[in-house]
């Protein structure tokens, strides 16, 4: 797991910025690689990269990686963020086609492998990714990232060049860029408090490479040429598989512990996040079979005897695990919170990120430097019980709304859209668009959804409601997951969030995945729970969904200064809003949480 920043340019252009300049770009991202650091120059491209050293640990894995090609000259150079979980069978595939390897490292797997099989590499190998390949031969250079968008990847094509890196403040960095906010992001982010949507980032100009997306740049001519190619697509949803829960079990359970244990690889301590609930107790019940001394570890508020603590040591308990926690009191929350903010350069999402780093930090400390975690479980089985069963009355014609799209929208809303205008001044809510291109996003999402699945019309069909989270919803997860784990140096996995799980979850029928009827948790990720039935303790069936929750609408006082000082807010905000949220923050939680993350963030825009 590593990070990594590029300019490219075409024949006339220049990088902009000199070398010194752009190694202070690329250790912006050392909390992504503490363990090693590179650099690339070529006259059309110049690459950085930090490492975070997992599989193969030796200097043979330094990056970025070079190949020579037929004639003996140096031709591909790759950077490379990620891991392949079928690297062993990819060796196995080369080898027997003559290559012979120099590292033990699956960043040289992928590099061999894109040089004998070029774009048709990206559907052979199966891991998590972002990558950056320069074919100095034919001057393109290939940006991709993994089906699932597990791991992240930025862009701003400026014209005569194009800027890539792991995090977005780091292209925003470079002086061609700019560190400006997006006004419509910004309005976005108030409504969903997601810092992505699609393509589209905080900062003005700065582009991300979605899930399954690759683009592919000629740098023979004066200025990059890029076009964006969609490279993965998920299943279409299968209308001939049988809805009997006891068939569909012993599918799932065989490729969820596939996934796990391929997840487990590594030459460096692995650990697990155990929340007690019940997707890390699946897979942390998988990973203890396959790895002695397993430890765990949780995080969140002391609670009380209902909180996921509690619940984590109980399981940990039973099955005689090391287990350890990361409290995370006011004082902690308030700190974190703002230097999570200023270090990785955008807002938080959502409250426990926090969470998730402090845990992160905790294992880090104790020598750990992967985790496999939980995401993904939820929106491919099934597992949210509120938001499904208002799905659920929109499907039955009892919710209105223009569309599915405009529902999912108003469904999980923070700041209300009807309330946009009275919280936004004037200028702002126009230089927003009046939330037009929010409202078309999530109308264009469900509508890909749609497509994806095969299905003609068929809004009012849960699964695709289903699919949407899957789309959306996780998305939001794993970059949380990405940037909260990475800050702390700790490679997360999400083996649930596997291509290979995910292409079977698709086309299970809805009905073993949820059951509207029910009463939750047992309506909730049904296939799962049968599967795991023998392994996973009572306690954590019965148990109702939880994630890192903490109280974090009593800690947000103390900000009006914070607030009534950034200049973004004033010019986002009416005054009387601005008051209000730093009056009663704890009131307006809803209001106050992303007007305050915004005034962290503005302290870092141009």
């Amino acid at each position: 797991m590593c990070g990594f920043v590029g300019i490219a340019t075409g024949r006339n252009g220049t990088p902009g910025i000199d070398t010194s300049a752009f190694l202070a770009l690329r250790d912006r991202l050392a909390h992504r690689g503490p363990d090693d650091a590179g650099i690339y120059q070529s006259e059309r491209v110049w690459l950085g990269h930090r490492r975070l050293a997992v599989i193969d640990t030796s200097d043979a894995g330094h990056q970025p990686m070079t190949l020579a090609g037929e004639d003996g000259a140096a031709r591909y150079t790759l950077a490379y963020n990620g891991e392949l979980y079928n690297d062993r069978e990819i060796r196995e595939e080369l080898r027997a086609r003559g290559v012979r390897f120099r590292s033990e490292c699956d960043t040289e797997t992928l590099l061999r492998a894109l040089a004998l099989w070029s774009g048709a590499a990206m559907r052979r190998v199966r891991g998590m990714f972002s990558l950056a390949l320069y074919d100095a031969h034919l001057r393109t250079l290939t940006l991709a990232r993994d089906p699932l968008g597990v791991k992240p990847l930025y862009y701003a094509l400026t014209g005569e060049r194009l800027v890539f890196a792991s995090e977005p403040h780091v292209v925003a960095g470079h002086p061609s860029v700019g560190a400006r906010a997006d006004f419509a992001m910004c309005s976005a982010y108030m409504t969903t408090i997601r810092t992505v949507l699609g393509e589209r980032t905080m900062y003005e100009g700065v582009r991300a490479l979605r899930a399954g997306q690759l683009m592919q740049c000629d740098l023979s001519g004066e200025k990059p040429v890029c076009r964006l190619v969609d490279w993965w697509r998920s299943e279409r949803i299968g209308d001939d598989e049988s809805d009997e829960i006891t068939e569909q079990a012993p599918r799932v359970r065989k490729a969820l512990d596939d996934s796990i244990l391929r997840h487990m690889r590594a030459d460096v301590p692995v650990c697990a996040l155990l929340s007690g609930g019940l997707d890390s107790t699946i897979t942390t019940g998988v990973a203890r079979g396959v790895h002695d001394g397993l430890r765990t570890y949780s995080a969140g508020a002391d609670t009380g005897p209902d909180g996921d603590l509690v619940h984590a040591q109980e399981v940990a308990r039973e099955w005689g695990l090391a287990h350890e926690r990361a409290v995370v009191d006011e004082g902690h929350f308030r700190t974190s919170w703002a230097q999570m903010v200023e270090r990785q350069g955008v807002p938080l999402s959502t409250p426990n990120e926090v969470a998730i780093h402090a845990v992160a930090s905790r294992l880090r400390d104790d020598g750990c430097v992967v985790t496999i975690s939980g995401e993904g479980a939820d929106e491919l089985f099934g597992g949210y019980a509120q938001p499904l069963a208002l799905a659920s009355r929109y499907v039955a014609g009892e919710i209105d709304a223009p569309g599915p799209g405009a529902f999912e929208l108003a469904a999980n809303a923070w700041a209300p859209m009807e309330s946009k205008a009275q919280l936004l001044n004037a200028q702002a809510w126009d230089a927003s668009g009046r939330d037009a291109w929010l409202s078309g996003f999530y109308e264009d999402e469900f509508e890909a959804v749609r497509t994806e699945a095969g299905i003609a019309g068929g809004e009012r069909d849960l699964q695709l409601h289903l699919r949407f989270l899957r789309r959306v919803n996780l998305a939001g997860l794993l970059q949380r997951l990405d940037t909260a784990t990475m800050l702390a140096s700790v490679e997360g996995r999400t083996p649930f969030a596997d291509a290979h799980l995910a292409a079977l979850a698709e086309t299970l029928p809805l009905e073993v995945k949820y059951d509207p009827e029910g009463e939750p948790p047992a309506s909730t990720k049904r296939v799962l729970r049968a599967a795991y039935e023998d392994l996973v303790p009572g306690s954590v069936m019965r148990r109702h969904k939880a994630s890192f929750p903490l109280p974090f609408t009593e800690w947000m006082e103390g900000h009006r200064e914070t607030l009534v000082g950034s200049p973004l807010v004033r010019t986002l905000y009416q005054p009387e809003v601005i008051e209000l949220i730093g009056a009663r923050p704890s009131e307006v939680w809803n209001l106050a949480w992303p007007a305050i993350n915004l005034a962290l963030w503005s302290r870092g825009l141009d």
